[in-house]
């Protein structure tokens, strides 16, 4: 999978749970149920967690400036504006092309760049550690209670 197509399914799902969480929003709040917005929210969270892991990984890989991986890393805090930052993304030119850390491209250059590297020589490993992150962050953020206090 190249950074253009998994960036683009990130920012999609990203996009697709806005939509999910602001609609049990409004089902909520037109008093036809609660229900939705607990399930809706903790997806939108999981997905926005691993949104932010998939820009960080991209950013390190494809050396984005930090005024772009901070832009790309607030647009998941708007809603659906993850679709035009990565349509952005992609006519600037910060997704094209390969991986650079990928077996045979550039050898890696720090710490970061060695993680980035790691995971894509071993794709499956990582892909379950950074499962295990975003479960862990989840864990910690819903034991931690609603980013709005309720009442």
């Amino acid at each position: 999978m190249t950074p253009r197509q998994l960036y683009g399914r990130a920012a999609s799902a990203e996009a697709v749970t806005w939509t999910l969480l602001i609609l049990g929003m409004v089902l909520k709040y037109t008093g036809v149920s609660e229900a939705f917005v607990p399930v809706f929210g903790t997806l939108h969270g999981i997905v926005f967690l691993a949104y932010c892991v998939v820009t960080c990984f991209v950013w390190v890989d494809h050396r984005w400036s930090a005024g772009a991986g901070l832009l790309g890393l607030a647009s998941s805090v708007v809603p659906w504006a993850t679709v035009p930052f990565e349509r952005w993304a992609a006519r600037a030119g910060l997704l094209a092309g390969g991986w650079r850390l990928a077996p045979g491209g550039v050898s890696p250059a720090g710490p970061l760049e060695r993680l980035g590297a790691w995971a894509l020589r071993s794709p499956v490993l990582a892909a379950a550690a950074g499962v295990a992150a975003v479960a862990v962050a989840t864990a910690v953020l819903l034991q931690l209670g609603p980013p709005v206090p309720r009442g």
